[in-house]
C-alpha cells in the first residue's frame, strides 16, 4: 500500500496569538540549515508514496527554490507515484505569484490557503497581518490558478472573535465566487499557553449556542455551494476530499518527517521532537483508534465495531445507520467527544 508522507516546516514570520503548532523564526540561514539536516532525516527510511504534504508552519514562508529543492530530494530518496497529489499549505500575506509558478513547475498540484475569513477585522483579531481579506485572497487563488494548479484548499475559522452568523456569510459568498475544490472549516479552540488562552476573557468570542449554529450553518450552506462535508471539518467537491488526509483518519501509513512531525509507520506511532529526537508512542491501528478516527468521517463505520447500542443517540437525531454502517449526523459531529466516550466506555 503506498502510504503518506508529511514535511513539517517549522517557521513562521510571527506567531498566530491562538496557534499551540511548533513553529520558529524563519531566517534564510535557519531554512538551508533545516533543508539540509531534512535531507539527512530521510536516509534513515525508504518507501513507496502517493501523497506528499508539506504543513507546517508556514511552508510557503520557505523560498520557492528552497521548497522544491526538499521536493526533489524526496523524489531522488523515495519512490513517489508519478499521480501523488502533493499539497503546499501557504499563508496569503505574501505575494506567492512567483512562488506558485515554481511549485507548479515542480509537480506540485494542490494549495492549502490559510485564509481563516474573508472580514477584514475577523482576520486582524486572529492575528493576521495582510490588508483586506478579500483582495488578499483572490491574489493568491487567482496565481495558483494562473499557474495551472487548480486543486486549491480555503480554511476557514469558526467562533473567532467579533464573528457572527451574518459575517459568516460574507464568507460563504467569497467562497462561491473563488471556485475553489476544498474547505476547511475549523472550531476555534482555545490552547493552554496561548496569547488567546491569557486574553480568553477579552476576546469577544461568539457565545457556544451561536458557535454550533455557525458550525451548522457552514455544512448546509457549503453543500449548497457543491461542497459535501466528508469529514467533521472537511468539505470538497466530488472526486477533490484531501487524499493524504484520509489517510489519517482511515489509519493508512504515513511517514513524519522534521521537528513534531507524526508518524503512524510499520504498525507503530512515533513523532520526533523539537529538537528532532525519535519518541515511540507504541503501537497504533487498533479497533480503539478505528472507531475513534472512523467516527470524524461521514462514511462512519461498520455498526458491528460497536459493543454499544448506538440506538439513543440515532434517536436523538446524533447518528445516523445506513447499509450496517453507523456515523455522526452533523449535530453528533458537535458533541463527537462525548458521544466517543460514552461509547467506548
Amino acid at each position: 500500500m503506498a502510504a503518506g508522507l508529511y514535511i513539517h516546516i517549522p517557521f513562521c514570520f510571527s506567531k498566530c496569538p491562538y496557534c499551540d503548532f511548533y513553529s520558529t523564526k524563519y531566517t534564510p540561514t535557519a531554512a538551508d540549515a533545516f533543508a539540509e539536516k531534512l535531507g539527512g532525516q530521510m536516509q534513515d527510511y525508504t518507501g513507496s508514496f502517493d501523497t506528499v504534504y508539506f504543513g507546517g508552519g508556514t511552508p510557503s514562508i520557505l523560498e520557492p527554490q528552497v521548497l522544491t529543492g526538499i521536493l526533489q530530494a524526496v523524489r531522488d530518496h523515495f519512490t513517489i507515484d508519478p499521480a501523488a497529489e502533493i499539497t503546499v499549505e501557504c499563508n496569503p500575506s505574501k505575494d506567492l505569484t512567483r512562488d506558485m509558478e515554481q511549485y507548479a513547475a515542480a509537480g506540485i498540484n494542490r494549495v492549502s490557503i490559510g485564509m481563516q475569513s474573508a472580514v477584514d477585522q475577523e482576520r486582524f483579531a486572529l492575528g493576521r497581518r495582510a490588508g483586506s481579506g478579500e483582495v488578499v485572497m483572490e491574489k493568491p487563488v487567482a496565481a495558483a490558478k494562473a499557474a495551472g494548479i487548480t486543486n486549491i484548499s480555503l480554511d476557514v475559522m469558526l467562533g473567532t472573535p467579533k464573528q457572527t452568523p451574518d459575517s459568516l456569510e460574507e464568507t460563504f459568498a467569497f467562497i462561491a465566487r473563488m471556485q475553489v475544490t476544498h474547505i476547511s472549516a475549523y472550531l476555534l479552540k482555545i490552547e493552554p499557553g496561548t496569547p488567546f488562552d491569557r486574553l480568553q476573557a477579552k476576546l469577544a468570542l461568539p457565545e457556544e449556542d451561536t458557535v454550533c449554529q455557525m458550525y451548522l450553518q457552514t455544512v448546509e450552506r457549503l453543500g449548497q455551494l457543491g461542497f459535501a462535508q466528508y469529514e467533521i471539518s472537511n468539505f470538497a467537491r466530488p472526486g477533490y476530499e484531501s487524499r493524504h488526509n484520509l489517510k489519517y483518519w482511515l489509519l493508512e501509513p504515513y511517514l513524519g518527517l522534521g521537528p513534531s512531525a507524526h508518524s503512524l509507520w510499520n504498525g507503530r506511532r512515533f513523532y520526533f521532537d523539537r529538537d528532532w529526537i525519535w519518541q515511540d508512542e507504541g503501537p497504533g491501528g487498533d479497533r480503539e483508534e478505528q472507531i475513534l478516527l472512523g467516527l470524524r468521517l461521514n462514511r462512519g463505520i461498520p455498526e458491528d465495531w460497536l459493543t454499544r447500542d448506538p440506538a439513543p443517540y440515532i434517536a436523538g437525531g446524533f447518528m445516523r445507520r445506513a447499509n450496517g454502517r453507523i456515523s455522526l449526523t452533523p449535530r453528533g459531529m458537535l458533541v463527537s467527544n462525548t458521544i466517543l466516550a460514552e461509547l467506548l466506555d
